[in-house]
């Protein structure tokens, strides 16, 4: 069974014995010690020089004790501190601290009470750990196992569209086939974040060229927009440029995820703008749909723009959405404040 001790009170008890156990030794001797000398008359200076000896050994003897004390304390405290603000600006997990279990005193108790802490974080850490895998297993089955059911559904309205039926039940086969289209969509979205989050997808980072990146996902996504007749509005210089650290696959995703956004939430605003700011490191993303607090984007944009904040976020850049119904949506990536 683990015994504690008070660090302070031994303190004191061992200046206690040094402060008074020497004057009553010294009071002691005087009743019993005949100061004369054969038969002088005694010399009152010899206990004088002796209780100032005494009085200036207690001064150094308290001095000492206390500055060794102290001393003594200021490293273990320091030694913990140490590990404390290790963790912190390593940004890493705290590893515990020796204490001497036999007997505690209060500095033992300060770090057992750290292990302690540092044992629920570790559990909590391993629970969290087993419920993100859980979670992520959970959605990759889920988007794998209802591809089925919305392959056999769309196979149903597909039959249905070639039977004769009435320009209601037409209409109704059409919602039905763009609600499995954007089921599918919101599944592929979600597959991608749980992936992408789950650090399936290797992060490369390397200085890249971020007009002529945009330029290429411009050029691929052109078509896209001219078939379905969206006006692309292109600003990009042909000299200037500047270079992020930035992994190229990843950020070619992002601008993919954003010109998807437009082709499925804004795409009746028949524009689409992209620009390069080269001065302030800025790529600019916009169109004039109903903005993101349409109930089109509330249901279907989430996903797509927590992807981009989370690549975005891994790669030290931000993503401002500047959105209203009268002028549509803005999306400027920048560089994240440091």
């Amino acid at each position: 069974m683990k015994q504690n001790r008070s660090l302070f009170r031994h303190y004191l008890r061992g200046h206690f014995l040094f402060i008074f156990l020497p004057p009553l030794l010294l009071l002691f001797f005087s009743m019993f010690v005949n100061f004369s000398i054969d038969g002088e008359e005694p010399n009152t200076l010899n206990p004088m020089i002796i209780m100032l000896f005494i009085f200036g050994f207690i001064i150094v003897a308290f001095v000492a004790i206390s500055w060794l004390f102290f001393f003594r304390l200021r490293n273990r405290l320091t030694r913990l501190q140490e590990v404390m603000s290790f963790a912190a600006d390593h940004h890493s997990f705290p590893t515990p601290v020796s204490v001497k279990v036999d007997r505690m005193d209060e500095i033992d108790q300060l770090g057992s009470s750290f292990n302690w802490m540092i044992e629920q974080l570790e559990e909590s850490r391993k629970r969290e750990y087993e419920e993100q895998l859980l979670r992520q297993r959970l959605i990759a089955n889920l988007s794998h196992d209802l591809r089925t059911p919305l392959t056999i559904l769309r196979g149903h309205v597909t039959r249905l569209n070639k039977e004769t039926i009435s320009l209601e039940g037409q209409h109704s086969l059409t919602e039905m086939n763009h609600t499995i289209t954007r089921v599918g969509v919101l599944m592929d979205d979600l597959l991608s974040y749980t992936l992408l989050t789950s650090e399936k997808y290797p992060f490369e980072p390397a200085l890249t060229d971020i007009v002529r990146l945009v330029r290429a996902s411009v050029a691929a996504w052109y078509p896209v927009f001219e078939e379905k007749e969206i006006q692309l509005e292109v600003d990009l210089p042909f000299e200037q440029t500047f270079y992020w650290e930035t992994d190229p696959k990843w950020m070619s995703r992002v601008l993919d995820n954003l010109f998807q956004n437009i082709l499925r939430h804004a795409a009746e605003g028949k524009y689409a703008h992209m620009a390069v700011d080269v001065d302030q490191e800025q790529i600019i993303v916009a169109d004039r749909g109903p903005g993101m607090n349409n109930s089109s984007y509330e249901g279907g944009a989430g996903i797509g723009l927590s992807t981009v904040n989370y690549m975005l976020n891994k790669m030290n850049l931000k993503a401002d959405f500047v959105s209203n119904e009268d002028y549509g949506t803005k999306a400027i990536i920048g560089r994240a404040e440091q």
